[in-house]
């Protein structure tokens, strides 16, 4: 379970470093969710029970390989019609946190403006 809440921290510290993303609590200090636009790119929960998130991945490819990690499954409250989907930290085989930042970073670039957009990929391209 250590293993998995040291995801969630550094998933949860990727997403507040995207560009102008914000973390908030909608539905009370155990809902994390980190928006940017006050859209909400990932929901993060809380480490309280067995950590977790949510991302909208629109990409196939992505969401298909999202699916495959154990436990996971299409986010609910008809999100994951939307292309949302609930992965799991804790069971073995669960996506490592450079995957998750991925995963992040495509729900952040669904919902982001164009000039977030414009920022990312400036960042990027002076550090990657």
């Amino acid at each position: 379970m250590k293993a998995a809440v040291r995801k969630w921290e550094a998933v949860r510290e990727f997403a507040l470093s995207l560009p102008e993303a914000v973390e908030e609590f909608p539905w009370g200090p155990e809902d994390c969710v980190v928006k940017v636009n006050k859209k909400i790119f990932v929901f993060l929960g809380n480490t309280d029970g067995p950590p977790g998130l949510s991302v909208k991945l629109k990409d196939e490819a992505l969401h298909g390989h999202a699916m495959t990690a154990p436990g996971a499954a299409p986010s609910g409250y008809g999100l994951g019609k939307a292309g949302w989907v609930s992965v799991p930290l804790a069971p073995k085989g669960a996506p490592s946190a450079e995957v998750l930042c991925e995963w992040v970073e495509e729900s952040y670039r669904t919902v982001c403006l164009k000039r977030h957009l414009r920022e990312l990929d400036t960042r990027i391209g002076t550090t990657g």
